[in-house]
């Protein structure tokens, strides 16, 4: 890992002050940062589309059609782009064993929504229930999804003491875990990891379907959203980010 130029120079010229030192013995360790975790894979690629599909980043795109565009508009005035879906044909267990019931993260299908965003996905319908549907994110330092909207609630539940920025409908705001947040139906939400470590936040919803609108705006590029992530990350100790 390099080290800021100042700061190399700094401990280069206290090196030789130590080493004039009959007390000094060994130079100064250097600070290091534990390696992130390598990002997940997607399950499914294009080529797993069928006749008339279209799968990117591991994700069914699906157009939007009028009635879509109406529930939209009743919650905010937006841009519909797409509606996306956990892609791929399945056979629903029969639940009669314990694997139909005691699932591990990798048996669930991968998703990658936004640049440093990866979602294994419990999609309900896919493993036995009726009115559950989770994700466990893999959010990496700087990572985001796009802004989506949901047909229902959601809740995100995140464990670690991490802070997170977060977009929901026109409030902008940092929460620091462990936090519950509830998202109401149809309120324009996204949210962005201000930590240098993966943030692994769980979303649930009352529904056994994996689904979301992507809308045609990005709510952290806005200065508003640029201050609060930068004052949040000097109160951290970290650089400045991007």
């Amino acid at each position: 890992m390099q080290i800021q130029r100042g700061i190399i120079g700094v401990l280069g010229f206290s090196g030789l002050l130590w080493g004039c030192s009959p007390d000094a013995a060994q130079p100064p360790a250097q600070v290091k940062t534990a390696a992130l975790p390598p990002e997940p894979v997607v399950t499914h690629s294009s080529s797993d589309a069928q006749p008339g599909q279209r799968i990117e980043h591991g994700e069914l795109i699906l157009d939007v059609d009028e009635a879509r565009r109406q529930l939209n508009a009743q919650h905010h005035a937006y841009k519909v782009l797409e509606t996306r879906r956990v892609p791929g044909p399945f056979q629903p267990p029969e639940m009669t064993d314990v694997k139909d019931f005691a699932l591990s993260k990798s048996d669930l299908d991968v998703i990658n929504p936004g640049p440093g965003e990866y979602v294994h996905v419990m999609d309900g319908q896919r493993h036995g229930y009726d009115n559950v549907t989770i994700g466990i994110t893999y959010t990496a330092p700087g990572g985001a999804p796009p802004m989506h909207t949901h047909k229902g609630e959601e809740s995100h539940v995140l464990l670690k003491g991490q802070k997170v920025l977060y977009a929901l409908a026109d409030k902008i705001f940092v929460k620091e875990g462990p936090y519950i947040i509830n998202i109401p139906p149809g309120v324009p939400h996204s949210f962005q990891n201000l930590d240098k470590e993966v943030a692994e936040l769980v979303v649930i919803f009352p529904t056994n379907v994996w689904e979301y609108d992507v809308l045609d705006y990005f709510p952290f590029s806005t200065p508003e959203a640029k201050a609060l992530a930068e004052e949040a990350r000097r109160a951290m100790g970290q650089p400045k980010g991007n």
